[in-house]
């Protein structure tokens, strides 16, 4: 599922949005229920996170707001919005590709999704293809950056 996300990501970095690419899949069966990619640019909506995206949609697909029973995966550690999502989802559990250490919310600056302070709380997998999920987020800021001189 993360090569799958990965590819979300690569076709988000060609729309010029910040390639995180996204997936919620019945872990069971692997059925995937909604797919998503970052699309704050072309919408111009801070909510435009591939994994709010993947979530919603998701909920939508079953008719349900809880994912008890599902898997999220995404290419970047989701941030304190996507995290919070996370857990009033109800998601079962989190697999991800990269750290995030300026804003991520679920292992690296805060661990939202296990906090046991919340009424909620899912399995984490990090790491998950992180050096592709990686090179892809720095080759396409070394590109941002050269682009804007």
């Amino acid at each position: 599922m993360m090569a799958k996300a990965l590819d979300l990501a690569k076709a988000a970095a060609e729309q010029g949005e910040v390639p995180v690419g996204a997936i919620v899949y019945e872990t069971d069966t692997g059925k995937v229920l909604a797919t998503g990619s970052n699309t704050r640019e072309c919408n111009k909506d801070p909510s435009g996170h591939a994994e709010f995206t993947a979530i919603i949609n998701a909920c939508k697909a079953i008719n349900d707001w809880r994912l008890n029973h599902c898997t999220l995966a995404v290419t970047l550690e989701p941030c304190p919005m996507c995290a919070g999502l996370i857990v009033n989802a109800r998601l079962g559990r989190v697999v991800y590709g990269a750290d995030d250490p300026k804003a991520g919310a679920v292992q690296t600056l805060y661990q939202i999704c296990t906090d046991e302070r919340l009424n909620h709380r899912c399995s984490v997998l990090p790491g998950v293809m992180a050096s592709e999920s990686s090179q892809l987020l720095k080759a396409f800021f070394k590109q941002l950056r050269d682009t804007r001189g």
